[in-house]
C-alpha cells in the first residue's frame, strides 16, 4: 500500500453538524455546504482558502474537557489573529457561542474557547 497524500481536510466529530458548521463559517468567514449527519466548511479566499473543516454526527457524542486527563482534548485549533484584532475575534466567538474558558491576563498571546460542541480552540496573536 502507497499512501500518497493526506486530505486537506479536518473532521470534527458532534451531536449537530450543521449547527456547528454554522458557528465555524460565521467565525471564519467560510460558507457551508451539504446537511444532514455531515456539513463542510469551505473557503474561497484569505489564508484558510482551499482548505475544509467537516462536521460529522456523532452519536453519543461526549465533549473534551479541557483541562482534563479524563477526558482529553486530544487536539485543538489554533487561530491566528493579529493583536489589535485580538479583542474583536474575542467578542466575535463569544457572539457566535464560543465560551472562554482561559483568557491571557495581559500576559500571554492566546486564549482558550470551547465552541458550541465542547472543542478547544484558540485566538493566537500573529
Amino acid at each position: 500500500m502507497a499512501i500518497t497524500a493526506l486530505r486537506d481536510v479536518v473532521v470534527l466529530d458532534c451531536p449537530e453538524p450543521g449547527k456547528l458548521a454554522d458557528f465555524y463559517a460565521r467565525l471564519l468567514g467560510g460558507r457551508t455546504e451539504g446537511e444532514g449527519r455531515w456539513v463542510e466548511v469551505t473557503f474561497d479566499s484569505g489564508s484558510l482558502k482551499g482548505r475544509t473543516f467537516a462536521f460529522q454526527e456523532a452519536r453519543g457524542y461526549v465533549p473534551p474537557q479541557w483541562p482534563s486527563a479524563e477526558r482529553s482534548q486530544q487536539f485543538h485549533l489554533d487561530f491566528y489573529v493579529p493583536r489589535e484584532e485580538l479583542d474583536a475575534a474575542e467578542r466575535e466567538a463569544l457572539e457566535l457561542g464560543a465560551e472562554l474558558l482561559r483568557g491571557d491576563g495581559g500576559e500571554r498571546d492566546f486564549r482558550v474557547y470551547r465552541d458550541p460542541a465542547g472543542h478547544p480552540f484558540c485566538l493566537c496573536v500573529d
